[in-house]
Formats: C-alpha cells, sequence, structure tokens
C-alpha cells in the first residue's frame, strides 16, 4: 500500500535546531523524524512513498540521494574502506517517488498534486511526515477496508500534555480548572486510511482535514481510530529533546521494528504536546 507523506512543514517554532532544514527533517538521533515516520510504516510492510515536498525540498532529496547505511547498520569494512558489506539495510526494498508540490501549497492540494502516483490504488496512507505512534496500523487498515461505505479513518487521539480548560462564570471570574486528559475529546493524530473517493470531496487548493474530511464527516463516510497508546508530535524543539531522550533510553514505543512498544515498556509515554491540526 502507497504511503503519502506531507514534507513541506517550516517548523518554524524549532528554528534553533536548525535555520533551514524542513521540518521533518528535523533529527531525532542520527536520523531526521521523516525517516522514523518511514520505518514505521516499513515495519508494516508498506514500503512504496510518494514525498510531497515543499519548503526544503531539496534537503529532503538530497539525504535520500547520498543516504549512509552504516550511520544506523551493522557493516563489515575490508581493503581499507574500499569494500564495506552491510549486515542489514534500512531501505534497499523502499520505492521513494519525490514531488515538488509547492511551497505554500495546503496539504489537501497537495494530495490532489500527487494522485497520479497513486496507480489507482483503491486504498492509500497519508501522513504529516512528523508525528510519532505505535498504534496497530494493520488494525486501522482492516477497519477501513472491511468498510466500503467509508472513505477513510484517522488516528484519534487523546489531548495528552500539561494544557487546561478554564471554567468561568457568566461574569468572567474563573470556578475552575479542568485537565485537557480529562476531557471526552480526541484530536486529530495525523496517521489517516483512505480511500480514492476522498478526492469526491476535496476542492482545488482546499485542506485534507478542515474540508474534505469535514464533508466526509458530515456525510457519515468517515471514521475515527480511537488510540490511548503512545502518540507524540514534534512542533517544538522541547518535544524534539524529550523524543530524543526516550530514544537515548532504549523505550522509544514507535520504533516497533526494533522491538519497542509502549506493550513492552508497560506504560504510555505523556509528552506535552499541541492540537495537530493546522500544519503546512
Amino acid at each position: 500500500m502507497k504511503v503519502v507523506l506531507f514534507c513541506g512543514g517550516l517548523g518554524m517554532r524549532m528554528r534553533g535546531a536548525d535555520t533551514s532544514a524542513p521540518k521533518p527533517m528535523m533529527p531525532i538521533g542520527e536520523r531526521p523524524v521523516l525517516w522514523h515516520v518511514m520505518r514505521y510504516y516499513a515495519h508494516f510492510g508498506h514500503t512504496e512513498f510518494i514525498l510531497c515536498l515543499g519548503y526544503g525540498a531539496t534537503a529532503v532529496k538530497n539525504y535520500f540521494l547520498h543516504y549512509e547505511e552504516t550511520a544506523s547498520n551493522d557493516f563489515v569494512l575490508r581493503d581499507g574502506g574500499r569494500d564495506v558489506e552491510l549486515l542489514d539495510s534500512d531501505i534497499r526494498d523502499w520505492k521513494i517517488t519525490f514531488v515538488d508540490t509547492g511551497h505554500d501549497t495546503a496539504i489537501g492540494e497537495r494530495l490532489r498534486r500527487v494522485r497520479k502516483f497513486l496507480d489507482g490504488d483503491e486504498l492509500f496512507l497519508a501522513n504529516y511526515g512528523d508525528v510519532l505512534t505505535d498504534a496497530p496500523l494493520d488494525e486501522m487498515v482492516s477497519s477501513v477496508s472491511g468498510t466500503p461505505d467509508v472513505v477513510g479513518t484517522m488516528l484519534a487521539v487523546a489531548p495528552t500534555g500539561s494544557f487546561h480548560v478554564v471554567q468561568t462564570d457568566g461574569d468572567g471570574k474563573v470556578t475552575g480548572f479542568v485537565p485537557a486528559v480529562d476531557l471526552n475529546v480526541r484530536i486529530n493524530g495525523g496517521y489517516f486510511v483512505l480511500r480514492q473517493a476522498i478526492f469526491d470531496y476535496l476542492n482545488a487548493g482546499e485542506d485534507l482535514v478542515g474540508d474534505a474530511c469535514v464533508r466526509a464527516a458530515a456525510a457519515g463516510r468517515l471514521n475515527a481510530y480511537r488510540y490511548d497508546g503512545f502518540w507524540a508530535p514534534m512542533d517544538t524543539l522541547k518535544e524534539r529533546l524529550e523524543l530524543e531522550e526516550l530514544l537515548k533510553s532504549g523505550k522509544a514505543p514507535w520504533t516497533r521494528w526494533s522491538g519497542a512498544s509502549a506493550s513492552a515498556i508497560g506504560a504510555t509515554v505523556a509528552l506535552d504536546v499541541a492540537d495537530p491540526a493546522a500544519r503546512a
């Protein structure tokens, strides 16, 4: 199944980490967050990627054109470095299509511009390219493939983090505070399983969630996959550093390819996160 990744975000709230790279290229450990997202999909057998490029397109292209397998794989060196035998490979079976979809293009329009590369496949996957989870992707796919009347499903997660809702009376006096995690609400988790029929609800220049998904939901054709395990975006430098610490500790739930998961760790990891609905 093909995976569409939106890679045009500027990452303005992480400018302290890098002054030029697009947000999906911000690193966690030795690899950019985009690579971590792609490894997650590859773990489930989905290795055909379509990258919707925008800001920093050259950085994304050059990263994969000059990809260093030795950075994340064991290898044997012979003949003074002239012969390198990899003992494993990250991306040998990956097919990556790079498409410039514009600098300031809405996500829905980016998706429209790569539709021809889906080759008419009925189902496809989509992701913001900077959101991490250990959600069971195979179950998400099954929930759509077994429900032909829906145009897709989106990961729906609880608003974890330290935000509080302020309660007030009619005179503006504060009557209480409610932690966001205690509210019975869900936010868009940035992982989508979609049918080609989503394009019936998406017009030129529009947003995927704010326009197409709203229309599909109004028609009763959009589902949500509720998930309470690990989920975290990388919108700020603080969030990036927290993810770095998880990776260093060996308790990075999203690295399912290495055997780590929330169930294996024994607890859900919560980071300070914000609603990712508005993305570039």
